[in-house]
């Protein structure tokens, strides 16, 4: 177990150290991206994250014991506003901050990017097999949210962001590691009665990050065209 352990703990850390060198959340961090690009950034995680109970909902349908899937329902809950230290929905929170930026889901496209990551979520999520989808959601999302919400936190504080307008993203920093602890407490769980999973489950969140990189590139590429759209001033 200590050893299964000390290899999803090295993986996931090698995984952050990846996503994390993408230039998207680089120049966030070095205060160097532009409030449009972090714009289109929030449109097109909105949309990814607005599946996102249904991507955990996909996975602990695959779950082997009741047990395990009351374990993950405190997450749920959380995302649904109904656990006593979660009393507003995710989703709303997330609205408004839509709102101050005067951005909006509605009618909004999912870029490429966009697009590859909702599926490979959902892909690893229905596996029958729960390893893919612990693994996608664990390696692949949830034990990266932290550090990765704490980069695009930098980009806009640079910016003039207060606090209060990033409510959602440091809700998630500080709640996110448990999130994530719980899955991977049930990831060892199955690895310890069949080893041979963690592969598995090393491929889903090296697949999801592959997806998330290809989801900032997206995003930037989006930004430079709308730029290069935009009429000269004489």
């Amino acid at each position: 177990m200590n050893m299964q352990m000390a290899i999803l703990e090295e993986s996931k850390e090698q995984l952050v150290v990846r996503l994390r060198s993408h230039s998207f959340l680089t120049r966030c961090r070095a205060g160097e991206v532009s409030l449009d690009e972090l714009k289109i950034f929030l449109v097109q995680q909105g949309l990814y994250s607005a599946y996102f109970t249904r991507y955990l909902c996909a996975m602990m349908a695959n779950l082997p014991s009741n047990e395990e899937v009351l374990e993950l329902a405190e997450n749920l809950f959380e995302e649904l506003g109904l656990a006593p230290n979660s009393p507003r929905p995710h989703h709303l929170i997330y609205r408004e901050m839509l709102e101050h930026y005067s951005v909006s889901l509605d009618g909004a496209q999912p870029l490429a990017g966009t697009r590859r990551l909702i599926d490979s979520m959902f892909q690893h999520c229905r596996n029958l097999n729960p390893a893919a989808g612990l693994g996608a959601l664990c390696l692949g999302a949830e034990g990266l949210v932290p550090p990765m919400y704490g980069d695009i936190i930098l980009g806009f504080e640079a910016l003039g962001a207060a606090r209060r307008d990033l409510e959602f993203f440091h809700i998630h920093v500080e709640c996110d590691d448990g999130h994530a602890e719980t899955i991977r407490d049930i990831m060892l769980d199955i690895a310890s009665s069949a080893p041979e999973q963690i592969d598995l489950m090393l491929q889903a969140g090296h697949r999801l990050v592959d997806a998330r990189l290809e989801f900032f590139s997206s995003i930037e590429a989006a930004h430079r065209e709308a730029s290069h759209a935009q009429p000269a001033i004489a």
